[in-house]
């Protein structure tokens, strides 16, 4: 058995890839053969001048390709039957998701400790049992009042029987969409829109009405065209960084809004899940225009969408019962576990304080992307969790997609959340996902230099 002798393969982008392409390639050129054992991690550093880090990424990533094998005690050794034709990064799953919307677990937010913790302290309690019981389909009375001193200051004061507790912002609302609208029957929302919307639309049979939208979210005229050609059943708004744009709509537009709403009586969607994340706050739909709006407030993206929950404000005590009859048909009830936990950290601080926490890890990922994208043309919100890069002219959306995917980083095109005709070059990014920042580094920097390259189509041309 030999040990294999460490390299960089020169035309990697990044080190620790560099470190597992110069295995694969010594793996199929016969260098090293099945059984043989690599050095020890911190040899492997030492030996090309890199830090140790850099080589656990490696160790992994040649791991998820089905090169080695790892063997506690012992060692890693190559495997005794390593894939033939898709264990390169080209044939592979990507090696950095930056597709999913969500947020990142900064040390600060501590939810390893606290989800259990939490859990723990509920189920310990006099009544913690019933907390694993049946519940009502608008939630309990403790964990509505719960979110009214969540939502106040967003909303002002809202009477509990007119919350409702969901399991999760897509049951939310799908059953509002159940509620508002019919096959057939139309919803307005912005050219660019949140693909959960589209999925509920084409589920119920319902059409999306696209409005044009600038860089303060949908623009007020296209709404008041659309409503004097045929008011639509409701507008759906993410009023603050918008997914995807990441547009915060200003006060004066959201009165603008209001009053076409009002004087055409459509209703109001308010999906606002960044809002906690904000460090300054704008009335919202539900404050300025209660009895149109139905506001639908996730702890997904404030703090985990393992949660799920979700709180709904309807405009007013006979729909948030009617609605509940909905959200029993569909979803039953929220889990009454995690709604119970969410209330308790409502009440002592916890929520608040990790709200902050992500808050604080998104800026710094925020600072860290304008860094490395510096040259290109992107919108951000400084404490969201995702971007809007728009691309060269020389790039179609779709292309560039697929092309940083088949390098190793998943991205999200333009198209998937488009519901006009020709959506825009642009992708989105988003900056969560990512372990850490290193590795969030990593990713972007490979696609800043996807950027500057040939298109796929471009390439093709002969």
């Amino acid at each position: 058995m030999s040990l294999w002798r460490p390299r960089l393969e020169g035309s990697a982008r990044l080190k620790y890839l560099g470190i597992v392409e110069a295995l694969e390639a010594d793996i199929r050129s016969g260098r090293v053969h099945p059984g043989d054992r690599l050095p020890a991690q911190r040899s492997i550093a030492e030996a090309l001048g890199v830090d140790l880090t850099t080589v656990t990424r490696a160790f992994n990533e040649a791991r998820r390709r089905g090169l080695v094998d790892a063997q506690a005690g012992r060692g890693t050794f190559i495997r005794e039957v390593v894939d033939s034709g898709g264990a390169g990064r080209f044939d592979s799953a990507p090696l950095l998701d930056l597709s999913m919307n969500i947020p990142p677990q900064p040390a600060a937010a501590d939810l390893q400790r606290r989800i259990p913790a939490g859990i723990a302290e509920l189920l310990s309690s006099p009544r913690g049992m019933l907390h694993l019981h049946y519940q009502e389909s608008t939630g309990s009375d403790p964990d509505r009042l719960a979110a009214t001193n969540w939502l106040e200051h967003r909303i002002g004061a809202v009477a509990p029987s007119r919350i409702l507790v969901a399991g999760g912002a897509q049951s939310a609302l799908f059953a509002v969409c159940e509620y508002l609208a019919r096959p057939g029957d139309a919803i307005a929302a912005g050219t660019l829109t949140y693909p959960g919307l589209k999925a509920v639309a084409q589920q119920r049979g319902l059409i999306l009405k696209p409005l044009t939208m600038d860089q303060d979210g949908i623009v007020p005229e296209a709404f008041d065209e659309c409503c004097r050609k045929a008011p639509p059943k409701a507008i759906y708004i993410v009023p603050a960084m918008d997914n995807p744009t990441t547009a915060t709509m200003p006060e004066e537009r959201r009165h603008r809004i209001v009053e076409i709403a009002h004087r055409h009586g459509v209703s109001i969607i308010e999906d606002d899940p960044y809002s906690p994340l904000r460090a300054s706050s704008t009335p919202a739909f539900a404050a300025l225009a209660g009895d149109l709006t139905w506001h639908i407030a996730t702890l997904s993206k404030c703090v985990t969408p393992a949660l799920r929950v979700a709180y709904v404000v309807a405009p007013d005590n006979t729909q948030a019962r009617r609605l509940a009859g909905i959200l029993r048909a569909t979803n039953l009830m929220a889990p009454p576990l995690n709604a119970a936990l969410a209330s308790r950290w409502i009440a002592d601080g916890t929520l608040a304080s990790i709200a902050k926490a992500i808050r604080e890890e998104n800026a710094e990922r925020q600072k860290l992307a304008a860094a490395v994208l510096e040259g290109t043309s992107f919108a951000a919100d400084p404490f969201g969790h995702h971007l809007w890069l728009w691309l060269p002219s020389h790039w179609r959306a779709a292309d560039f997609a697929q092309h940083a995917d088949r390098s190793g980083v998943a991205i999200v095109p333009s198209s998937a959340f488009s519901i006009a005709a020709q959506p825009p070059e642009a992708v989105r990014i988003s900056l969560g996902v990512a372990p850490d920042r290193p590795a969030l580094e990593d990713a972007l920097t490979l696609l800043a230099s996807l950027i500057d390259q040939p298109s796929l189509a471009t390439r093709a041309v002969v």
